[in-house]
C-alpha cells in the first residue's frame, strides 16, 4: 500500500511539473514590476474569475477561469501584463 501511494504521488507531482511546459519571463528589476492584485483586477474586470497569481520563472502565474468561463492557468509579464504562452502552445485567435 505504501508503495502505490508513493508511486501515485510521484505521477501527480510529475503530471503537475509538465503542465507549465518551457515558460519564462526575462528578469525585471523590483521597481519595475507591477503588483499581483493590480493583475488580478485588471483580468477581473475582463471577466475573469481569480483564484490564485503567483511567481513562476520571472511571470506571474494564474488560476482561474477567463472570461468565457473555462479553466484557465495562463503566464503573464510582470511589467506589461502581457500573456506569455509556454513553448508550443499559442493563442487561441492564432491556431
Amino acid at each position: 500500500m505504501k508503495r502505490l501511494l508513493t508511486t501515485l504521488a510521484l505521477v501527480v507531482t510529475a503530471g503537475s511539473a509538465f503542465a507549465h511546459g518551457a515558460v519564462s519571463c526575462p528578469v525585471v528589476p523590483k521597481e519595475e514590476k507591477r503588483g499581483q492584485m493590480e493583475l488580478q483586477k485588471k483580468l477581473e474586470s475582463e471577466g475573469w474569475k481569480v483564484r490564485k497569481v503567483q511567481n513562476y520563472n520571472n511571470c506571474y502565474e494564474v488560476y482561474g477561469f477567463d472570461g468565457q468561463g473555462k479553466k484557465a492557468e495562463a503566464f503573464f509579464h510582470p511589467k506589461t501584463f502581457e500573456r506569455v504562452y509556454p513553448e508550443g502552445e499559442q493563442p487561441a485567435d492564432k491556431k
